[in-house]
Order: C-alpha cells, then structure tokens, then sequence
C-alpha cells in the first residue's frame, strides 16, 4: 500500500511540476492597427511562425515555454508609450519591434527605465539607437538605405530631378526622404522635397507637382495605407515617372495595389523570396493551414521581407536568452552585444551603437501583370 502511494504522489508529483513549466516573455511591440497595423501584422507573422516552430528555449539548463506577449503600438506615438508600459508590466526579458521608427522612439525610454533590451526588427532611422545602450535591430539605417536609392535613381534610371514625399512628423518618411536628397544632390542630381499631413487622402495635388517640375523619378517611403493611394492615383493621372519607395512599400498589399497598372515601383528591401528556400516552404506551408495568418498576411502566401526579418529577430532573442543563461532582463541586455546569427535574411551581428552590420540591400519592383514582387539587384554603398 505504501508502495502504491508513494508510486501515486511520484506521479503527481511529475504532473505538477508539468503543469508550472517555466516560462519566459518575449514582449511584441508593433502596430496591429493605425497606418502602419498591415506592415505590423506581416512583422509579427515571421515572429508567430518562428515562435510555433521553436515553442521553448533551454536557458541555463533550464527549458522554458516561449511567450509572445504583444502590445498593440497603434502606429502612433502617442499610443506607443503605453504599449511600451504594458510590456514592461507583464515582465517582459526582451522587446521586439517595432514596425515603424517613429513608434520605437517613443516607446523607448520605458524599456530603458526597466533595463529591458529592444530588438528592432525594421526601424530603420538611426535615432532608434543613438544615445542609447539598450535598443539594437538587425535591420539596415536609413543612410545606406537613402543612398541605395539615390544611386539607383540616378544611375540606372538617369534621374537628375527627383521629387520626394513624406508624411509631416513621421520620423522615417522625414529622416529617409533627407537621407535620399543628400545622397541624390551629392551626385549632382536636384531634389524637390514635399510634406503631406497625417490623414491625407488626396494626392493628385503632390502627383502634379511633380510633374510640373519635370521630376523623373518620385520618392515617397510612406506607410502602405498611404503608398497605395498614391498608386492608384498616380495610375488614375497617367504619370510616367517611376516611384521610389523604403521598405515600407515591400508589402503584397502594395503590389496588388499595382497589378493591372501602368506605375512602375522600384524599392529597396531586407528579403526577396526564393532567399531562402526552405524558410519560404515552410512560411507558405503554414500560412495556408492558417486562416488568420493569411488573412493578416494581406490575403495570399507572398512573403514580405518584414516577416522574414520578423522571424530572424525572433532566433536573435533566444540567442540572447541562452548566451545570458537567464531570464532577467539586464542579464540579456548585458548579453545581447555579443550575439550573432546566421538567419534567414543574412548574417545578424551588432556594431558598437547596437546597430545591425549590414551592408547589402534588395532591390525590387512589381511585375504590374502578375502583381508579383522581382528581383532587380542587390546593392552595395562604397
């Protein structure tokens, strides 16, 4: 009897210390809704998938359940503090995110305050990290971004006027449309620069405009619920000129936006599909067996290059989580400098600032016939 007894709390025993598996948070920090929530929700797609994928990490001998705790940043930012609290609140070990530069800054300070590291995943603008020693990303800057199109305007295209379009207090489209017109003027080109205000809908006026001042090439590395109004007014208008976009237009939305058009989209990007070939299988698989996913992924299986970069800032987290051997934040954040990862989108490893060393950009335009994405070139800035 005593046998059978101490056999039955053995069980139980087992059972219980199931039950109270360890687990570790992994804060989400991305735009489910605003201008920005369709490139957000693709973000978080390559971060779901990685999570469904590899469900637990083994840190410090230990093995932990992984969970994704999101907060819903509003592509605003005034929303994008509190998001930022909550994580903090929910005793997050690392943050990723987020989609948008503007967001990540004013979400920053109150992972800094907790000593809670930041991944961000395609914050491209270089404020994200400067000044700081607790936000990283493995993304490409805006800088070589800039200079990338700039280069291409004026080389392969043989733009010497270009007119560029950003939203008024948006801190990528502002800091990228600069970055594009230094680089564009250096090679002796001439920049026209325009602002729109948040909210806008009409863009026949800036359409014009461009047109009267004989631009040939039109820059405007905007949000995707605003790039694809532009496209489907420039197609309305008749332009002739190519427009230029960041990797905010990297987005199948934007590419249906196009099919059936005349409007040639050239941008610059972190992935082009075909990379890697079993991430991509894999990613579809998944997708199609998923009616939320697809649905959040815009509608088809056509992969965004931010679910890729998404997916890899989910591998850099656990490596984070295992070179720190623990699950306390400040343990993290001292481990994170030192961390590299062969991803799916290329070599991840971080400078002196927490920036990603990074030195190659896809270049893309829309197959108008098939509303497919293809590959033009990759480049490299001297």
């Amino acid at each position: 009897m005593k046998k059978i007894i101490a056999i039955v709390l053995a069980m139980m025993l087992v059972l219980c210390a199931a039950a109270t598996a360890e687990t570790v948070k992994i804060g989400v920090f991305e735009p489910a809704s605003g201008d920005s929530g369709a490139g957000g929700k693709q973000e978080m797609l390559g971060m779901q998938y990685a999570n469904k994928e590899t469900p637990t990490v083994e840190i410090g001998g230990t093995t932990y359940d992984v969970e994704l705790v999101y907060a819903d940043n509003g592509s605003s930012t005034d929303k994008a503090p509190s998001a930022a609290q909550q994580l903090v609140s929910e005793g997050v070990s690392v943050v990723l995110g987020s989609y948008g530069s503007g967001v990540s800054i004013a979400g920053s300070q109150y992972f800094a305050d907790a000593n809670i590291p930041a991944i961000g995943v395609t914050c491209t603008n270089p404020q994200v990290t400067a000044g700081n020693s607790h936000y990283f990303r493995i993304c490409f800057l805006d800088p070589f971004q800039g200079t990338v199109l700039a280069n291409y305007a004026s080389k392969e295209l043989g733009a010497t006027v270009a007119y560029t379009l950003g939203e008024l207090g948006n801190d990528y489209d502002q800091g990228l449309c600069t970055y594009f017109k230094q680089a564009f003027e250096a090679l002796g080109g001439t920049v026209i620069p325009e602002s729109f205000p948040t909210g806008t809908a009409d863009f026949t006026s800036y359409l014009t405009n461009a047109a009267n001042y004989g631009a040939q090439v039109f820059f405007c590395p905007v949000s995707i619920a605003y790039s694809t109004q532009i496209v489907q007014q420039a197609n309305s208008q008749g332009v002739t000129f190519p427009i230029l976009g960041g990797d905010t237009l990297d987005s199948n939305v934007v590419a249906n936006a196009a099919k059936g058009t005349n409007v040639k989209i050239i941008i610059t990007t972190f992935y082009q599909e075909g990379a890697t070939p079993e991430f991509d299988e894999g990613f579809k698989a998944w997708l199609n067996e998923d009616a939320e996913a697809m649905t959040n992924n815009g509608g088809n299986d056509m992969i965004s290059a931010v679910s890729a970069m998404g997916y890899d800032a989910y591998y850099t987290a656990l490596e984070a989580l295992k070179a720190a051997g623990s699950t306390d934040s400040a343990a993290v954040l001292a481990a994170l400098p030192g961390v590299t990862l062969n991803g799916v989108s290329g070599a991840i490893a971080f400078d002196e600032v927490g920036d990603a060393i990074r030195n190659a950009a896809f270049v893309k335009t829309i197959n108008n016939e098939t509303g497919d994405w293809e590959f033009v070139a990759e480049q490299t800035v001297e």
